[in-house]
């Protein structure tokens, strides 16, 4: 298996998907935390959703660069999102259904309706669920990646305060003169962000499961805002890693087996839950 792993590591492409593995999942960890603990973990899926709706209208335009096209409306979708879920009359739960769902069946609508591929269901598969060869990415889309990932991890360490005042609670936040709105904004359009470079490894349908899986494994694990923070992003890395080297050998879709990795990751530390909490 190591001579195995040594004889692909010489390939470019998996160098490639290495890198932004690994940088996807350290942001990702990073708002994950944060997500949770606001109880809007379920953004990054309705974000994600709306990406694939976004993708296949670029699709359909043929846009030789749909990332220029995908970004902003995730982005302003993240928005809309946040500001709708804010709403009295619509609260946020709903607001995330309304937008997943929707841009979900549009965007495969319309891919039925004008698409001129002749393999849409090979298509729709592999943006939903991530590529199933890690040969797709190419090296202009690893710069933007690690570009992308060097601004967010940046943001998060220049307002990681103000992040945590207004992750834990908002009104103390408001009270103590913080731009409560502003922050949230911000962790808005960096998720957007994350998602839009998430879909070429793991599909829409997968991206919630880096947010989520990590943080909840550190928080069963350490109390902590920051213990949890950083154990999530090194555990976050340390499945991505594995996963992309179970794929190369065993030739199984990567974004489903850094998935299932997380899971396994996540089941290992409840039970180290369990016994600590038996102990004591």
């Amino acid at each position: 298996m190591i001579e195995t792993i040594k004889m692909y590591m010489q390939f470019p492409f998996v160098r490639y998907a290495l890198i932004v593995g690994v940088l996807i999942a350290l942001c990702s960890s990073l708002l994950g935390v944060t997500l949770v603990l606001k109880r809007f973990s379920f953004i990054g899926d309705g974000l994600s959703h709306v990406a694939f709706g976004a993708m296949a209208i670029a699709g359909i335009l043929q846009l030789t660069d749909d990332m220029l096209f995908v970004m902003p409306v995730t982005v302003i979708c993240a928005v809309l999102l946040l500001k709708t879920g804010q709403n009295t009359r619509i609260k946020g739960d709903a607001a995330i259904a309304m937008i997943s769902v929707g841009a979900l069946a549009i965007g495969y609508l319309l891919l039925n309706l004008f698409s001129t591929s002749t393999n849409l269901s090979g298509d729709v598969c592999s943006t939903l669920f991530g590529s199933t060869s890690i040969l797709t990415l190419t090296k202009s889309e690893v710069w933007l990646c690690v570009v992308l990932s060097l601004a967010v991890v940046l943001i998060f360490l220049l307002f990681y305060n103000k992040i945590f005042a207004v992750t834990f609670d908002e009104d103390f936040a408001r009270a103590a003169g913080t731009r409560v709105e502003a922050y949230n904004l911000l962790i808005a359009i960096v998720i957007a962000v994350i998602i839009v470079l998430a879909m070429n490894l793991v599909g829409s349908l997968l991206i919630s499961a880096l947010i989520i899986f990590p943080a909840m494994s550190a928080m069963r694990v350490f109390r902590s805002f920051k213990a949890v923070t950083i154990f999530s992003a090194v555990l976050s890395v340390f499945c991505a890693l594995l996963g992309i080297l179970i794929s190369i050998v065993g030739g199984t879709p990567v974004g489903s087996t850094i998935v299932a990795v997380d899971i396994a990751a996540f089941l290992v530390c409840l039970l180290i839950d369990k016994i600590h909490g038996g102990v004591k």
